[in-house]
């Protein structure tokens, strides 16, 4: 299977700009350029399809540019409801560093990172106007969909002329770096392009490029938001374990197309796994294998190795047999209260809201649904001292099969 053929199998082409395009990417090597604004010091779960499609390009023998908007990001690309807040210098440059750092180890070293600030931090309002704004017709920028759907609440001109700016990013390097393709999610069409009219008007040559869908999960959020907040690729701000245990819990339904889209495993290989979890979806193999691949790219075969062993432990009642750290990492998000002195076991599952009451501690504890550092306990006067506690800090008391709480002994 060619690349072309390949990237449409796996649902990676929505929308192109150029019939030509399947010999172009079946063809002689050539350069090409994927944006992001730095409005954080990570890429989350959502960027991954477009760097996993860069990767693939790059594997083909194609040339990446990956632009990290050092410019943009100070304005912005408008958002269909409300204008961005504005981000500090300062943030952003630190921001920048982190998402290229990233992005260097996600492509082993293969794709050139590079900062519009450097070109576009050098051209004047005036000269801008003239090099850029004198090509692009208002009519043309209103009717873009963003902006066009923006007109009723307001847009800023700052945020209007993103486009501009955008425009401008694909001529400089089409110009300079003969980057003769921009890849974008399917949001970015309007801005994609803009760039392309403004290379055909300025030189009277012909760019190309195609936009990828926008990966979505089952209920039809965007991919990789949990609870309103990001899963960042950066295992510092989201664990392995926490990344594990999201794609562990994917929906069966999308099982197939995430597959495709994130992993590079073969379609044999693909259709396989995907016939095996069709038979058996209790095994979960197809979300196991998911989460195998992901995260063996993202961080290594230690790391998923590591994350599995702390499900395990979770959900077999191993937690003892943890590290503190990871204890620490797993349980982040669950209720934690300090442990200062020796305290009854009835007293502790009443003072720290682990049951409402005495009566109820006592029923839970008559019925062995209780655990301390993964014993069952029953006698409700067990003194809890720091000799009870794993590693001399912690002490994780679960109640029932999934409720768990952490004490700190300080």
């Amino acid at each position: 299977m060619n690349l072309y053929d390949e990237l449409v199998w796996r649902g990676l082409i929505k929308d192109v700009t150029s019939e030509n395009l399947k010999n172009i990417l079946n063809g002689e090597p050539i350069s090409f350029y994927w944006g992001t604004d730095p409005t954080a010091p990570s890429l989350h779960l959502g960027h991954y399809s477009s760097l996993v499609t860069a990767k693939r390009l790059a594997l083909a023998g194609h040339k990446p540019f990956l632009l990290v908007g050092g410019a943009t990001g100070l304005i912005g690309d408008p958002r269909p409801t409300a204008e961005r807040e504005i981000i500090s210098k300062e943030a952003l440059a630190k921001n920048l560093e982190g998402i290229k750092k990233q992005v260097n180890d996600i492509l082993k070293g293969k794709a050139s990172v590079i900062n519009n600030y450097d070109w576009i931090g050098k051209i004047d309002f005036i000269d801008f106007l003239r090099e850029v704004g004198k090509y692009i017709n208002v009519n043309y920028m209103l009717d873009k969909d963003i902006i066009r759907r923006r007109l009723e609440t307001g847009i800023t001109f700052a945020e209007f002329s993103y486009t501009l700016i955008q425009g401008y990013d694909f001529y400089y390097l089409f110009e300079n770096k003969n980057c003769v393709m921009q890849v974008a999610g399917s949001d970015q069409w309007g801005n994609l392009t803009t760039g392309i009219d403004l290379i055909r008007k300025k030189t009277g040559k012909e760019a190309c490029g195609f936009t990828m869908p926008l990966i979505l999960d089952s209920n039809g959020k965007k991919f990789g938001k949990s609870e309103g907040n990001a899963l960042w690729l950066n295992k510092d701000m989201t664990s392995s374990y926490e990344l594990y245990q999201y794609l562990v819990n994917t929906d069966d339904s999308m099982i197939e197309h995430y597959l495709k889209v994130f992993t590079f495993l073969t379609p044999d290989e693909i259709m396989d796994i995907v016939n095996k979890h069709n038979e058996h979806p209790e095994l979960r193999l197809g979300q196991k294998t998911l989460a195998r691949e992901i995260i063996t790219d993202l961080h290594g075969a230690e790391e998923y190795e590591k994350a599995v062993n702390i499900s395990e432990a979770l959900f077999n009642g191993n937690v003892s047999k943890l590290k503190v750290d990871e204890i620490l990492n797993c349980l982040k998000d669950v209720p934690s209260f300090e442990i200062g002195e020796d305290i009854l076991l009835v007293d502790l599952l009443v003072n720290y809201n682990i049951c409402s009451s005495k009566r109820e501690a006592r029923e839970f504890l008559k019925q062995g649904s209780i655990l301390v550092n993964d014993e069952k306990i029953t006698d409700e006067n067990t003194l809890i001292t720091r000799k009870n506690s794993i590693d001399g800090k912690l002490l994780v008391i679960r109640r029932g099969k999934k409720k768990y709480f952490l004490g700190k002994f300080i």
